[in-house]
């Protein structure tokens, strides 16, 4: 099969090329102009440069796919509200416009916060109903998982929007950007730490994005991914921080993180570079995202495969290889 792959040099984009290799695929890899692609070589078989937010540079990067997997995205959780839309929205609409008639399915990897951050969305299923919180990367994401269905008739295989929970491993920015933020600042938890934290190992997400991509049944469908390890972010903060034999102890109630969030959005400029407090991360780790992955589960016949021990594990392995 050829894939197509946005944001193959990111820490998802680089899992899913390894992934898709091993099963065989001829992947090519969209990558910025000198971009270093050294760590995926090995995986993909070509690649074009582009950039998404310039249209032009886009031609033919679909043309002969039978997959495209747009992972490409903003992922900080700071900025302001044209650097998500001009990236996530006009991105997406860009990549669409590029493939549509020309490749087999787009899948678009969204996020459990285009269903609204800063709420509880326990037992949230596919078909409810999500809501805009002003917290602008979530907000783009919606806009476009509606952008990429109005293209759905396209695609001869349909289209296929992803949204995991939080992502972890080795590189991601719960381990990576988390960590650093408990050893080099004063870190709190929210609301004690007490809701879920709402975890996925990249592994198990990719393991979906796989399946996402090649069944049939998830033509035209929404899929949630999250594993059902049963974490808590205090527990979570608390082993990691372990590992990088720090202690938090600090915690803020939600609603006066919310409240520090969105004046410290208001006053990023006074900053270099990213604020101490962000509404988009209180808004994770501050609620309950325990979505229902029941669809997932048996359309597709995901589960999870890595444990949150061996997860772990690896984490920890990592962190004191390069944190330390």
């Amino acid at each position: 099969m050829k894939t197509l792959v946005t944001g193959a040099t990111g820490f998802m984009g680089a899992k899913l090329c390894e992934a898709l290799a091993k099963r065989g695929d001829q992947i090519r890899a969209l990558v910025f102009p000198d971009e270093d692609y050294s760590h995926i070589k090995d995986y993909i078989a070509e690649t074009v440069e582009g950039d998404i937010t310039r249209p032009e540079t886009l031609d033919g990067v679909g043309d002969g796919v039978e997959v495209v997997y747009h992972l490409a995205a903003r992922v900080l959780d700071y900025g302001n509200r044209d650097e998500f839309y001009g990236i996530i929205l006009d991105g997406t609409k860009n990549m669409l416009e590029a493939c549509a008639g020309k490749s087999g399915r787009f899948v678009y990897i969204s996020s459990i916060c285009a269903c609204g951050t800063g709420r509880h969305n326990k037992g949230m299923t596919e078909d409810d109903a999500c809501v805009k919180t002003g917290v602008f990367y979530g907000d783009a994401k919606l806009d476009a998982e509606g952008l990429v269905k109005s293209y759905g008739d396209k695609f001869p295989k349909g289209y296929v929007i992803i949204r995991p929970a939080n992502v972890t491993g080795p590189r991601s920015v719960w381990v990576n950007e988390l960590g650093q933020t408990i050893r080099d600042s004063l870190f709190a938890y929210f609301d004690g730490g007490r809701h879920s934290a709402s975890l996925i190992h990249i592994d198990n997400l990719v393991d979906g994005l796989v399946l996402a991509g090649s069944k049939e049944e998830a033509a035209n469908r929404t899929y949630f991914f999250r594993d059902d390890w049963e974490v808590t972010w205090k527990r979570y903060v608390d082993d990691l921080a372990n590992v990088l034999d720090m202690k938090v102890w600090l915690s803020l109630p939600f609603g006066v993180a919310w409240l520090l969030g969105g004046v410290a959005g208001k006053t990023a400029h006074w900053f270099n570079g990213r604020p101490v407090i962000t509404r988009h991360i209180v808004g994770l780790m501050g609620r309950d995202n325990d979505v229902d992955t029941t669809r997932a589960r048996t359309e597709l016949g995901w589960k999870t495969r890595v444990s949150y021990e061996e997860a772990m594990a690896e984490i920890e392995k990592w962190v004191k290889e390069n944190m330390l």
